[in-house]
């Protein structure tokens, strides 16, 4: 099966792919299943999708506090999303997995030693390893079963938290908000923060009252799993029947996904994904026209099941009004169940003058608006949002309420990747959003 990249050593893939196919799942069927089933009722408006996490996972970051603090904030950010929307939220973290990395180019050229030297590029800790060495950046098979190891260890963690009962969510006032205060925020957006703070144990009651589970009692099945489907190597080693049900299920994760550079009607993603029973992901950028998407649609949901596909938009802020609009008139004419989310981060990267590669709050937030205004032309739903965020407080990403200018991103730019939301600006944006929407 092709992949981005080329493993040198057949025998040594053949070896890691039967290792990984004995393994125990990661995930289970049952898991996968209600999922789908929380995907469908978010299709019809009667739920909301969270979905978070970081860029690109590294191994060596498999560690309990980097693992409790992205819990912490995608569970934080889905109790102001429920209080501002009034309905349940299905929280999909982007980690036990997330650990290959698609890139634009197969290599990557540096001065070494005063020559040029061109070396694979790093696609990820599932792929290779970031140190430009030749031996780093060679693919290696064994590291598909590492990084497996290492979603096992993320997953348990998680549910361990989980099922024990986690953090302080029903008291906001011990959140971290102190970015209310900043001078960059108006009154007015203070005075809505402070009030939805204030009456977020509405949020929880009314969640209770419609039955979902309290938070403290949530189950291991209350919290989900994604990442980008990009090593199939690893995707197929895990995909396999399962007793008393048909198909064929990706055990790595609740929700694989299909990146903007792999989604090619053609290409060995697509025909690996048409054959799984798992709910879909697929990125939407600006360059999809409605007659390719009805192709995709149709390719990976060819019985129009509810809660199979999933469409998350990335266009960017200056795009994002010309370009979905058309997308979305054509799904709700055609007729196709899908659930569409946006992707407010990978539309909008920048870089600063002195070559750091950021993102601008601003940005964020103008394309969460607009995607929200022309769902509400249209008259389809928006059923979801996905960031890439940590609960760390790095400094990554320009603005928001706790203000982070150019001169700040040296402080703590720490992300191999793409760079992410910190705690207090993902809380800022879960509050807007819950606004926005809410106000609707």
């Amino acid at each position: 099966m092709d992949n981005p990249f080329t493993y040198p050593d057949p025998d040594a893939l053949k070896a890691a792919r039967d290792r990984l196919a004995q393994l125990p799942p990661l995930v289970t069927s049952w898991e996968i299943e209600k999922l789908r089933d929380q995907i469908a009722q978010a299709q019809l408006g009667k739920r909301f999708i969270l979905q978070g996490g970081d860029c690109a996972e590294m191994i060596s970051e498999c560690a309990s506090a980097p693992i409790a603090n992205k819990l912490k904030i995608l569970l934080q950010m889905s109790l102001v999303l429920i209080h501002g929307l009034r309905k349940p939220v299905t929280r999909i973290g982007r980690f036990a997995g997330q650990y290959a990395k698609p890139r634009s180019s197969p290599t990557e050229t540096k001065e070494l030693e005063g020559c040029p030297c061109t070396l694979p590029s790093y696609f990820g800790d599932l792929v290779n390893q970031i140190d430009f060495t030749e031996s780093a950046r060679t693919p290696d098979p064994f590291l598909m079963v590492e990084g497996y190891k290492h979603a096992a260890l993320t997953l348990n963690f998680i549910r361990s938290l989980l099922d024990a009962g986690f953090a302080d969510l029903h008291h906001p006032e011990y959140w971290d908000l102190t970015f209310f205060h900043n001078a960059s925020v108006s009154d007015q957006r203070r005075a809505q923060y402070e009030h939805m703070s204030r009456t977020l144990a509405d949020g929880l009651s009314f969640m209770e009252n419609l039955g979902e589970q309290r938070v403290e009692d949530s189950s291991r099945v209350d919290f989900y799993t994604s990442h980008e489907g990009l090593n199939l190597f690893y995707e197929q080693a895990q995909t396999r029947q399962v007793p008393r049900r048909s198909g064929y299920y990706d055990l790595t994760t609740h929700l694989p996904w299909i990146g903007e550079r792999n989604r090619q009607l053609a290409g060995p993603h697509i025909e690996f994904f048409k054959g799984i029973v798992n709910p879909v992901g697929v990125k939407v950028g600006p360059s999809m026209q409605p007659d390719e998407l009805i192709q995709l649609i149709d390719a990976l949901n060819p019985y129009n099941t509810a809660g199979k596909l999933v469409l998350i938009a990335r266009m960017g802020a200056s795009k994002v009004a010309d370009n979905l609009p058309p997308l979305l008139e054509r799904v709700k004419a055609e007729g196709r169940t899908v659930l569409w989310m946006t992707d407010p981060m990978h539309g909008n990267a920048a870089t600063t003058a002195s070559g750091i590669k950021t993102r601008n709050f601003d940005d964020i937030l103008s394309e969460l608006e607009s995607a929200v205004d022309a769902h509400n032309r249209a008259g389809t739903i928006l059923g979801g949002v996905h960031f890439e965020l940590t609960g760390e407080d790095v400094t990554e990403c320009l603005g928001g309420g706790s203000g982070i200018t150019e001169a700040d991103l040296s402080k703590n730019y720490v992300s191999l990747c793409d760079p992410r939301l910190n705690y207090q600006q993902s809380l800022e944006l879960a509050f807007l959003l819950a606004g926005k929407m809410g106000s609707q």
